[in-house]
């Protein structure tokens, strides 16, 4: 699968992002409308896997973004430079009153019989008034980038974000780079941006320059405007509906070469079964399915697809890339962040079928 995808050995960057960077306020167990304190994460879809890949997998990643000249965007570049991303960078000035600003994500993150909840504060945010010129594609590309990796979050973000996305999809085509887009599907922001028409017609013209597609039927359905398959999953861990669609996504898109999602279960909030399937080549792998204690859900998909680019990018097996992203994905969640605080040993030994007994 690695030949099919043609990555390139060498290169300046093993992974570019591009996205927007948030600060995600977390209230533990307490609910927003009880909080007295919250902990502050550092996050945005797409800056997760180039984080992930940097400080788990030991790659060399950046992340194209807007920083924003203030106090929360110092907290939130000093996070950056924290997980080994090189930040590269539009600023912006803060007038001191409205902004532009560093979106602000709430999330409350449920307990047990209680599901988390999660909304935002996106008002005049610097990343969606990001523009294709606002950064030099070719001398960003020049200098050897082996995989570019985008998302329908910030995709959503404006029109001018969507369009900076299809620009850097096209540099990174015509530089050599695997590309990669995680569909992310989140109604809350495309009905604030256009609505489900607008999402399809916007995500469609992005998936024409992906090689690897991130998403589960939800997305592929509202996101792509795909039609569903005949054959109806007997669970949320039962791939079928998955695996249904994807001769309609190479027929649409025949470009994509590889597509992957996880599956998750949710039993509580604390509670998940949780696996992992992808399409590749034209091959269907699944990984093992295991029951999750969760500490803290949010960025697990993110997780997920980091390892499965690892594994791509190291050229191990279809099998191996899945359990790799399978089993990064399920040690995220057992941390607080959005972000690994797991190493390269802890995933490789969990994708093997390592267990929670005490390492003495």
């Amino acid at each position: 699968m690695s030949a099919a995808l043609e990555i390139r050995k060498d290169g300046t960057l093993d992974l570019l992002s591009l996205g927007a960077l948030v600060h995600r306020l977390d209230p533990d167990l307490v609910p927003f409308r009880k909080a007295t304190t919250c902990r502050i994460h550092v996050s945005g879809g797409e800056f997760n896997v180039a984080a992930n890949l940097a400080d788990c997998f030991r790659m060399r990643t950046a992340v194209a973004t807007a920083m924003v000249r203030y106090p929360i965007g110092d907290l939130i570049a000093e996070r950056v430079r924290a997980m080994g991303v090189r930040g590269i960078y539009k600023h912006f000035e803060h007038d001191g009153v409205r902004g532009p600003n560093m979106a602000t994500v709430y999330s409350d993150r449920g307990f047990g019989v209680r599901p988390p909840v999660v909304f935002y504060n996106r008002c005049n945010e610097a990343a969606a008034m990001l523009k294709p010129d606002d950064f030099d594609w070719a001398s960003i590309f020049a200098e050897g980038v082996r995989w570019f990796h985008s998302g329908g979050i910030f995709a959503s973000l404006s029109a001018s974000t969507a369009e900076t996305v299809i620009a850097a999809m096209k540099a990174a085509k015509a530089a050599g780079a695997v590309t990669s887009f995680d569909l992310n599907f989140r109604a809350k922001l495309w009905k604030a941006s256009g609505g489900a028409d607008r999402a399809v017609e916007t995500l469609s013209r992005i998936v024409e320059h992906v090689d690897v597609l991130v998403g589960n039927e939800e997305d592929l359905q509202k996101g792509l405007g795909l039609k569903g398959p005949e054959v109806a999953a007997a669970s949320k861990l039962d791939p079928a509906a998955f695996i249904g669609m994807m001769e309609t996504v190479v027929q649409r898109f025949p470009n994509v070469k590889a597509v992957a999602t996880t599956l998750r279960e949710v039993v509580s909030a604390n509670r998940h079964n949780w696996s992992a399937v992808a399409w590749i080549g034209g091959r269907v792998v699944q990984a093992p399915t295991c029951a999750l204690d969760v500490y803290d859900r949010v960025g697990g998909g993110d997780g997920f697809a980091a390892g499965f680019f690892y594994g791509l990018m190291t050229s191990a097996s279809p099998d191996e890339a899945v359990r790799l992203g399978w089993a990064h994905g399920a040690l995220l969640t057992t941390f607080p962040g959005d972000t690994t605080m797991a190493t390269l040993e802890d995933v490789v030994a969990f994708a093997k079928g390592g267990s929670a007994r005490i390492q003495r």
